[in-house]
């Protein structure tokens, strides 16, 4: 039984191939079956991004990558050269560990990133509810959310913020305490806004507010995280009880001056705000920088943290890395034991049967009235007569071809020691 990941990804195919060979979460389900048919699957499993598409196989054929594209291809109506040219296949011991970088966000665009393990986790959760996997990818599958959590608990790869939306928010966490009595005002609708409001939310924040020339627009976002929508006029208004201000528009002209901020710090009894200004051009005037009690940063200042972070995420990744080696090592180990097993058995029942045989003989021989000892003798000789003789036959025909690294493995299995010919 050999493994098999297959797929594409962000550094593969450009989005106009990755969004055509995107599963959707409705079809998944048929299309595991259709996969597992048309390849001649043992165990499958899909896992579908907006960055990746990748498939996870037990098979014992050895054309499985071919025909698995050949499957993708007509299952998305794209040509299979296209798909071979970005596609990459991993076998056995690199499929575990490709499989594992990806857990541990190593192969992300964003790196360390932690969404994928969760988008890794639903996969299996599916592909296990539709019967298409069992022993070896259900291994495979727990080994590796085994070495994700490792990572995490034994680096710093997912704690530092890489994007501009969480590193602001990782910043505000500097000045509260408590996010979670913080109220936020987000300036723009636009992803940079939504992904904000994401963090914000994760990070405990309940009341978000959100300000947008359009009203339409910022109440899209709104509803998603149960807040509030305004137009930019009822800015003003807002600034008092907000404690938190994110700004992302593309206004050409700053939104927010001094003057309105001066005055919503007098009604706050000048208890802080903390800014950051994403916009270029920005939409905060700089002079807002100047006040007491207002904490004011640009996407430069983000930048700097990101750069920092970057390189923490790296010297992770170093250490991350080792630990996926290992777990790869350990795993393939454990898999190469559990291959001698039915070896083992197959040993072990050919030695009982033998036994039985002999046992059989002897029983009969003192019913008939031998002398004990004559039978325990004839049965010791006649147990290891049976049980050698084989091994002996093979062992001298190795010898004879010259294949003395069979003799030296059953030395090494036998603990035996030949004896020294040297004649001194």
């Amino acid at each position: 039984m050999a493994l098999l990941a297959l797929g594409i990804n962000h550094k593969t195919a450009p989005v106009e191939v990755r969004e055509r060979v995107a599963f959707a979460p409705e079809k998944l389900a048929q299309a595991l079956h259709e996969a597992r048919l048309h390849a001649r699957l043992s165990e499958v499993a899909i896992l579908s991004t907006c960055n990746r598409t990748e498939l996870y196989c037990s098979t014992t054929e050895l054309e499985g990558s071919r025909a698995l594209l050949e499957w993708l291809g007509r299952y998305h109506d794209l040509d299979v050269e296209e798909l071979q040219r970005c596609s990459y296949a991993y076998w056995d011991d690199a499929a575990v560990r490709h499989m594992m970088r990806v857990a541990c966000g190593l192969d992300s665009l964003v790196l360390g990133e932690p969404q994928i393990l969760g988008q890794l986790k639903s996969a299996f959760s599916v592909s296990q509810a539709e019967g298409l996997v069992s022993v070896e990818l259900g291994r495979l599958f727990r080994s590796t959310f085994s070495v994700a959590k490792n990572v995490r608990t034994q680096t710093a790869i997912g704690q530092n913020p890489v994007s501009v939306a969480y590193a602001a928010v990782s910043l505000a966490q500097h000045i509260f305490a408590d996010l979670g009595k913080s109220r936020a005002l987000l300036i723009g609708a636009g992803e940079t806004i939504e992904l904000v409001a994401r963090h914000l939310k994760r990070a405990g924040v309940q009341q978000i507010t959100v300000a947008n020339r359009t009203l339409a627009r910022a109440l899209a976002v709104a509803e998603e995280f149960n807040g509030r929508a305004i137009e930019l006029g009822q800015i003003p208004d807002e600034l008092p009880q907000t404690d938190i201000l994110i700004a992302s528009t593309a206004s050409q002209l700053p939104i927010l001056g001094k003057g309105a901020v001066e005055a919503a710090l007098k009604k706050r009894k000048h208890r802080p705000i903390f800014m950051v200004d994403i916009a270029v051009p920005r939409d905060i005037e700089p002079q807002v920088g100047e006040l007491d009690d207002v904490y004011l940063y640009t996407v430069d200042d983000l930048k700097e943290v990101i750069e920092e972070n970057q390189r923490e995420r790296q010297s992770a990744a170093r250490d991350a890395e080792g630990i996926i080696e290992a777990g790869t090592l350990e795993y393939m180990r454990r898999l190469r034991e559990l291959d001698a097993v039915d070896t083992l058995t197959l040993l072990r029942q050919s030695a009982h049967e033998t036994a039985a045989q002999e046992l059989e003989k002897a029983m009969r021989m003192l019913a008939n009235g031998k002398p004990a000892e004559d039978v325990l003798q004839r049965f010791a000789h006649g147990l290891t007569n049976k049980l050698l003789h084989q091994p002996t036959v093979q062992l001298r025909q190795a010898s004879a071809e010259g294949r003395e690294e069979l003799l030296q493995l059953v030395q090494e299995l036998y603990q035996l020691t030949p004896p020294d010919h040297s004649g001194s």
